[in-house]
């Protein structure tokens, strides 16, 4: 991966030197008068000094391509002989738990350089990161700092609070698990998690849970729809145990994620599938039908039969992160066949005339429910009451 390593400029967050100048004169003062000296009255702030937010750092020569996705434009080269390989499981605030090749499990600090390096994520190290860490001696546990994190594939992230948040990566297929019953089945989210998997390249599989507790015949026009369309749709019953054995050789030697909304039986599901994961499980509010939140970080698990799984938290809000409307189209495959037939070269298939897409929904040839949610995805459902014609 590495060619060499040369020197370059990177940009650094702008809290990450402490303020130069004394602020709490007030407090020093109630604390003890004015015992000390003079303060300095002049500071100059020259164009190479600490408060300068571009520093120069050793960094390994990649291909731009494999900096984009880790958020910021280098790889800080580190000694590869002190160092080991190892696989982020979870993260916790500050710490990571990360597996070696020997499957020993360190407590890791992030390098400060990784941390502070300006880039538009709200946590630098994520669930699934392949890292190389450098272990610390500690006489009571196994404690290391991250060095680097390598190149990433295969990334799920949202928006959260104007940044980008990773919830998982370098997996290579989702499981997005939605419930038939408590809480009512949410197909946009559905829409969403698939658009997501799309753009990273990572396979979607929707799975059913709870189908115990509605009636399958209602369920049959949703499967259908998915269905047709290429997806892999899985009806399963955490209670009962249906579908378990499907779904048990769908992960089997695969690293996988399970994504959805607070209550809908992720924990359940996996423990269902392997018995010894023995996560903890949680149900739904009586007021509200909302689940509660039992998962609190995304992590990493290993599954008796071969593969990886990712439990996260339950999601109640996924915003797709810097996606622009002319991209949404791609992500609908039933769409896609009538773009070309439309008028217009720039159609947008929410208020032209003689639009193909519209006319194959008011044929039958596309679900509306798709098609509506593609409005919406495409930030042009306030045209989605437009007549079809």
């Amino acid at each position: 991966m590495s060619k060499k390593n040369k020197k370059i400029r990177v940009e650094f967050r702008k809290n990450r030197l402490e303020r130069t100048r004394v602020r709490d004169w007030t407090q020093q003062y109630k604390d003890h008068g004015f015992e000390q000296d003079d303060p300095v009255l002049e500071e100059r702030v020259s164009g190479k000094g600490e408060l300068v937010r571009r520093r120069t750092v050793i960094a390994a020569e990649v291909e731009p391509s494999q900096t984009e996705d880790l958020g910021f434009a280098a790889l800080p080269a580190c000694d590869t002989a002190t160092c080991q390989k190892g696989r982020v499981l979870s993260v916790h605030g500050l710490v990571s738990f990360v597996e070696n090749e020997q499957g020993e499990i360190y407590q890791c600090t992030t390098r400060r350089v990784l941390r502070t390096m300006t880039t538009d994520q709200r946590h630098v190290v994520a669930a699934g990161d392949h890292v190389l860490f450098r272990p610390v001696p500690h006489h009571k546990r196994l404690e290391g700092a991250i060095e680097r994190i390598e190149p990433r594939t295969g990334a799920i992230s949202r928006r959260s609070k104007n940044r980008k948040q990773l919830i998982v990566t370098n997996v290579d297929q989702i499981l997005i698990i939605t419930s038939a019953a408590e809480p009512v089945l949410k197909p946009n989210l559905i829409d969403r998690f698939i658009v997501s998997a799309g753009r990273s390249g990572i396979k979607p599989v929707i799975c059913i849970n709870k189908i115990d507790l509605a009636d399958p015949v209602a369920l049959q026009p949703l499967i259908g729809v998915y269905s047709q369309i290429g997806y892999k749709v899985i009806p399963l019953s955490a209670t009962t145990g249906f579908g378990i054995g499907r779904l048990r050789r769908v992960v089997q030697d695969r690293e996988s994620v399970v994504c959805g909304q607070s209550g809908v039986g992720k924990s359940s599901l996996l423990n269902a599938l392997d018995p010894g994961l023995n996560l903890r499980i949680g149900g739904i509010s009586l007021e509200n039908q909302k689940g509660k939140h039992t998962t609190t970080t995304a992590e990493l698990l290993k599954l008796s039969f071969g593969g990886y799984v990712v439990d996260t938290p339950g999601i109640r809000e996924f915003v797709l992160l810097d996606i622009i409307p002319e991209e949404v189209l791609a992500f609908y495959p039933e769409l896609v066949p009538y773009e070309n037939q439309c008028r217009f070269p720039d159609c947008t298939h929410s208020f032209e005339s003689d639009c193909a897409v519209k006319n194959a929904v008011a044929d039958g040839k596309i679900d509306i429910r798709r098609y509506e949610s593609y409005l919406s995805l495409s930030g042009r459902n306030s045209n989605a009451n437009t007549p079809l014609h």
